[in-house]
């Protein structure tokens, strides 16, 4: 999709795979985000360094737009510990009934929903879903948003499939009708850090791992003593473990551990599995 009406931003990049307009509610997310919301921007550019390398090779893997990356960038900024008010949460802000229905396990000790990866696969068939449904990405992004009965019955009461002629009307709360334009935005400003100033963003290192299978139950303070590695940064790698221990209704679980640590653990603590 090529980017009409704004040539005269002189952007190093005109071309996406969503659709994208160069609007009036595009341009206002366009100026928050390089004036008042400038540091939001480039903290969550930052994090996009350390997730959305690898979220675009699973949109990409799965037959999807990779500038989809963007729409988890206005979910949560790329914070895979984002909580919103309405009880969604991680990198793609799933609600529990949602995530379930798409392969995420959520109990007491585990919630996938949390995992950039795992929470990125549901994500993609939630939106393959919501495209098949709604035929454009426009309608899917704010299908994701407020659901799919709100935007299907949006689309009955204005008798439209177009997502700005349906914003005019009164039936979307603001928040969705804002939703679309703010990812277009996003997107603008992502793909054309330069243009829009944002030459010194600090990305954060892309996310690596190594994995090792754990016994259930096993506590993750001992496994990153052994290690010598920050409990910080066993919790960062396994965003998705809610507790202090890996969960104890499994017989073995698959742990994140820093890259290049896998041969010390068998060196050091296979035994203690």
């Amino acid at each position: 999709y090529y980017l009409y009406g704004a040539e005269h931003l002189n952007l190093e990049n005109y071309y996406f795979d969503i659709p994208v307009v160069y609007n009036e509610p595009v341009k206002k997310w366009i100026n928050y985000f390089v004036s008042r919301g400038r540091d939001w921007f480039e903290r969550y550019s930052a994090r996009a360094g350390r997730y959305a390398p690898m979220m675009g090779a699973i949109l990409e893997d799965q037959g999807l737009p990779r500038d989809l990356i963007f729409l988890a960038m206005a979910e949560s900024g790329f914070n895979s510990k984002a909580k919103s008010w309405a009880r969604a949460v991680g990198p793609w802000q799933f609600m529990p009934f949602t995530g379930k229905r798409y392969g995420l396990h959520i109990d007491w000790y585990v919630d996938e929903r949390y995992d950039p990866i795992k929470a990125t696969v549901a994500a993609t068939k939630y939106l393959t879903k919501l495209y098949d449904q709604f035929g454009s990405w426009e309608l899917a992004a704010a299908a994701y948003n407020a659901g799919e009965g709100k935007m299907s019955r949006a689309i009955k009461m204005y008798k439209t499939e177009n997502f700005w002629d349906i914003t005019k009307g009164r039936y979307l709360k603001p928040e969705t009708k804002n939703y679309v334009p703010k990812i277009m935005a996003l997107a603008i400003i992502g793909k054309n850090l330069k243009s829009f100033g944002f030459e010194d963003i600090e990305f954060h290192e892309e996310l690596d791992f190594d994995e090792i299978d754990v016994k259930g139950g096993q506590d993750l303070v001992s496994i990153s003593e052994a290690l010598g590695v920050e409990l910080e940064e066993m919790q960062r790698l396994n965003p998705e473990v809610m507790r202090w221990f890996t969960p104890p209704n499994v017989d073995t679980y698959k742990l994140r551990i820093p890259s290049g640590m896998k041969t010390a653990w068998s060196e050091c603590c296979k035994e203690k599995d």
